[in-house]
């Protein structure tokens, strides 16, 4: 074993009630790193899947219509003018097989899915509800919110005259799969089709008022043949998704809106939480590191004599550094790995105790193996840089001064 170990380690061990105050104060700041970035990580994954998990991270669509001055002139001379609204009708993304494909091969994007999107009812007997129409290719829309995974009963394959609606949709009308629903269009478009799915997006007001029909059956009920009104999309990098848009505007001419811009206060509330995290981590650090290097200041005054004598005998300074920065480096480290298994028991006790009247967690809490390596890291780093000081401190010891006065 190297010189500086075997003495550092004798030290640690020699200062037994030190060592073992200073580890417990490590353990619990990490374990609080530990818990409460678990827990945060879990909360954010919570919010995103409730609130993004049923949109997409982008959606493209053509420019809306401006309004159009209109001018009636005769021999020359202007008779009358007005403004003429923008129709109402959709618009089709122009060549969007095309431009699909274009943005499924950029790398910053993980699915396409073409839709339809506009106003409808849903009548059944007496009873009628307006609903927003949307028409999918299931497989890609799959890839988008997860539909085969928020399917509670029957199918999300649909085809041809088949359709699918939420839960407070089906409980409102009291329909069950194999039902009949008709679907009626502002421009007089009807056609009856059969419910083979029932889907739970997590949101009660998607799951009364969204209704899912295959994307032809769509087209032909708004009259967009041929056509899409929108590409929805999903990235890798869910914050990446503004600048992603940008460029997806930029070069395609088309509008391209991100989660940031329709959902802010949801960007909002997580960089509040991420900022939060931060400013916790950063008051845990500075304890953990004033507390190292208290108990190894006492420890150089404690080792003082041997120090000097150490010196005395032709030790470098830099040696009697090493030993303190590795004293720092262990402390660290060693109170590192028990805390972080004081945390994820942390962790793991709180998600037993906190469930929903379902059974599952209130908040769910991933513990993945970054979880634990940056914590370790960073204490281990923290140790060294608070020993940094009192080691300069012992290396700078007069071997004469000490040995007589020490």
């Amino acid at each position: 074993m190297p010189f500086e170990w075997f003495v550092a380690l004798r030290y640690l061990r020699e200062g037994r009630q030190q060592t073992a105050l200073i580890l417990g104060a490590v353990a619990i700041g990490v374990a609080v790193v530990v818990f409460l970035s678990a827990l945060i990580s879990g909360l954010q994954s919570n919010l995103i899947s409730k609130t993004l998990g049923s949109q997409a991270h982008i959606v493209v669509h053509p420019p809306d219509e401006e309004a159009r001055v209109l001018i009636t002139q005769e021999a020359g001379q202007v008779l009358s003018a007005r403004i003429e609204k923008p129709s109402q009708r959709l618009t089709s993304i122009a060549d969007w097989q095309a431009v699909a494909a274009e943005l499924s091969r950029r790398s910053a994007v993980t699915a396409v899915a073409p839709v339809v999107v506009g106003a409808a009812f849903v009548v059944r007997g007496t009873a009628t509800k307006a609903v927003a129409l949307r028409g999918i290719d299931p497989k890609s829309y799959d890839l988008i919110v997860g539909l085969s995974e928020k399917t509670r009963a029957g199918r999300f394959t649909i085809t041809g005259a088949e359709l699918m609606v939420g839960t407070t949709l089906a409980s409102d009308f009291g329909v069950v799969l194999g039902d009949k629903l008709r679907i009626l269009t502002a421009t007089g478009e009807a056609d009856i089709f059969t419910l083979v799915g029932i889907f739970d997006l997590g949101n009660k007001d998607l799951n009364e008022r969204m209704v899912l029909v295959p994307l032809r059956s769509a087209q032909t009920l708004l009259q967009l043949a041929g056509g899409v009104s929108a590409l929805e999309l999903k990235v890798v990098d869910l914050f990446a998704a503004e600048a992603v848009a940008k460029g997806i505007a930029a070069s395609t001419g088309l509008v391209a809106d991100s989660w940031t811009q329709t959902s802010p206060q949801l960007l909002v509330a997580l960089q509040a939480q991420g900022s939060s995290k931060n400013v916790i981590l950063f008051f845990i650090t500075l304890t953990v590191a004033l507390g190292i290097a208290s108990v190894l200041i006492v420890s150089v005054v404690q080792k003082s004599r041997e120090i000097g004598i150490m010196r005395a005998v032709g030790t470098p300074r830099a040696r009697i550094l090493r030993i303190f920065l590795i004293q720092g480096g262990l402390v660290g480290f060693g109170g590192a790995v028990l805390g972080s298994g004081l945390g994820a028991l942390l962790a793991s006790g709180f998600v037993s105790l906190w469930r929903n009247s379902e059974g599952t967690p209130m908040f769910p809490i991933e513990l993945t193996g970054p979880l634990f390596v940056w914590p370790m890291l960073l204490a281990t780093v923290v140790g060294v840089l608070a020993a940094v000081a009192p080691a300069r401190r012992a290396a700078r010891l007069n071997p004469a001064e000490v040995i007589r006065y020490g």
